[in-house]
C-alpha cells in the first residue's frame, strides 16, 4: 500500500501514439486517485480518451510519460509478466459484452481466474458457490450463458472479477447492453458491494449511471477533473 493509502495512483500521466511520422496526444498529464472503499466513476463521451486512461489502468498498456502506482506499486517498470500477473491477482474486470465462454456454464465461468492463479479444486468450488449465492446466482451455476438473462449474465461476470477477491473492480460501460431495469438492479449490484466494502471504478458515458457512484471525474480531450 502506498503511503497516501491510494489503490491507483497516477501523476503527470500522458499517452500518445504514433501515426506515421506524427505523435497523437491522447491523455494530457492526469492526476488522479482512488481509495481503498472508494465509488468511482469516470465519465466521458466517445473520443474522450476514457478507454484509453482505463486500459492503463488495467494494465493492459503503458503510459507514454508519468507515473501509475497499484497499491503503492510502481507500475510503469514492470516486464509484461510482471503486468500479466498483476492484472490477474489485482484487477477485476467486468465489461459491457459480459466476456463469458459461451461453451462453459455459469460456474466454470466464475471459476477461470481461480484456475488460472492454480487454486486447489475443492477450494475453488467452496469460493465460487459462495460468490454466486452471494451475487443471486446460485441456482443458475449449471447453465450456459445463453439460457440466462443478461442481468444474470452480468453478475455472473461480476462474481469472476470478485472471486479472487481484486483490489479494485474494473467495469467497462457495464450497462451498455442492458435494459432500463436491468441496468438499475446491476447498479443496485455495485452500491451493494462497495457498501460491503469493495472499491469499485466505473467506466461510462452516461450521466445517469456515474451518478450512483460516490466519486465522479469527467474526462474531454484527454483531460480530467473530478466534479464536485
Amino acid at each position: 500500500m502506498s503511503p497516501t493509502g491510494s489503490i491507483l495512483e497516477t501523476s503527470a500521466l500522458h499517452k500518445s501514439y504514433r501515426m506515421g511520422r506524427e505523435e497523437v496526444p491522447v491523455l494530457h498529464g492526469i492526476d488522479f486517485s482512488l481509495e481503498p472503499g472508494d465509488f468511482g466513476a469516470i465519465m466521458g463521451p466517445s473520443g474522450s480518451g476514457k478507454s484509453t486512461l482505463l486500459n492503463i489502468l488495467g494494465c493492459l498498456d503503458r503510459p507514454t510519460r508519468g507515473e501509475y502506482r497499484i497499491e503503492g506499486r510502481q507500475v510503469s517498470g514492470l516486464s509484461e509478466d510482471e503486468l500479466a500477473d498483476l492484472r490477474s491477482e489485482r484487477i477485476g474486470f467486468v465489461f459491457q459484452s459480459f466476456q463469458l465462454l459461451p461453451r462453459l456454464n455459469l460456474f466454470e465461468n466464475v471459476e477461470l481466474p481461480l484456475r488460472y492463479l492454480g487454486i486447489p479444486k475443492a477450494e475453488r468450488r467452496r469460493k465460487v458457490s459462495e460468490m454466486m449465492e452471494r451475487l443471486g446466482i446460485g441456482d443458475r451455476g449449471k447453465h450456459v450463458p445463453a439460457e440466462v438473462s443478461g442481468g444474470q449474465r452480468q453478475r455472473a461476470a461480476v462474481a469472476r472479477a470478485l472471486v479472487k477477491d481484486p483490489a479494485i473492480l474494473l467495469a467497462d460501460e457495464p450497462t451498455g447492453n442492458l435494459d432500463s431495469t436491468t441496468t438499475a438492479e446491476v447498479l443496485d449490484l455495485f452500491d451493494q458491494l462497495n457498501r460491503e466494502g469493495n472499491t469499485i471504478l466505473l467506466i461510462t458515458h452516461e450521466a445517469e449511471v456515474a451518478s450512483r457512484a460516490r466519486r465522479r471525474w469527467k474526462i474531454l480531450d484527454g483531460r480530467m477533473e473530478e466534479i464536485a
